[in-house]
């Protein structure tokens, strides 16, 4: 499987403010951009903090490459999968419309009522790990059924999760004209953090973007 994370971020590394609240960072031009990465994509991906915090629908929206899905065999919408250990995913949350299919990805002592509950609003429930969601085996058992580029949009324990287990190919980040500032805010990497043996990145891309600057890493 290929994972490509993409993420928009202040330029000071923030993903949001210190309450988590959703905010503007990039423009139409990245917008345009990240719908492009969606519609080739077989999957996207968030933590269940982004959806409790935003909501997100996680799908397509121009009709052409909607439309291009479909010319090469493809469903109009790539699949969701949200890592979400403990099942706390709300049954009204717009990743289990019935756009797409979707994926919870959750830890073996998540509760039975809740992973029942969300299996009847229509997601596919695949549990791995213990407490926590064991991403290497899960991203597994997800291209056996046919996913084999898989977007990652964040949070930034998610993020940083991924690359701990060496998950991760690519690397896109929109870095946006603003400071949030916050010891609490969110950062692109969240969790224990790395003391050693850092990800080893080659820059492949530099682009002027919506006031600010794309960064393209491969990653090693």
């Amino acid at each position: 499987m290929h994972v490509v994370v993409n993420a928009a971020m202040s330029a000071d590394g923030k993903l949001s403010t210190r309450e988590r609240e959703q905010i503007a960072i990039s423009g139409e031009t990245d917008f345009d951009r990240v719908d492009g990465l969606r519609a080739d994509s077989d999957a996207v991906m968030v933590g269940v903090g982004t959806v409790l915090a935003d909501d997100p629908s996680l799908t397509v929206d121009d009709p052409d490459r909607i439309a291009a899905r479909h010319e090469r065999g493809d469903s109009s919408q790539p699949a969701r999968v949200i890592a979400d250990s403990r099942a706390r995913t709300p049954p009204d949350a717009c990743v289990l419309d019935d756009e797409a299919e979707t994926y919870l990805l959750v830890g073996e002592r998540a509760a039975g009522e809740k992973v029942e509950r969300l299996e009847r609003h229509g997601a596919t429930v695949i549990a791995t790990g213990h407490d926590r969601v064991d991403l290497s085996t899960g991203l597994d058992v997800l291209e056996s059924q046919g996913i084999d580029r898989l977007m990652v949009e964040g949070g930034g324990e998610l993020i940083f999760s991924l690359f701990d287990a060496g998950l991760v190919d690519e690397l896109s980040v929109f870095v946006g004209p603003m400071v949030i500032g916050g010891r609490d805010a969110p950062t692109l990497a969240d969790g224990d953090g790395f003391l050693e043996e850092f990800p080893d990145l080659e820059l492949i891309g530099v682009e002027r973007m919506d006031g600010g600057v794309l960064l393209q890493w491969d990653v090693a």
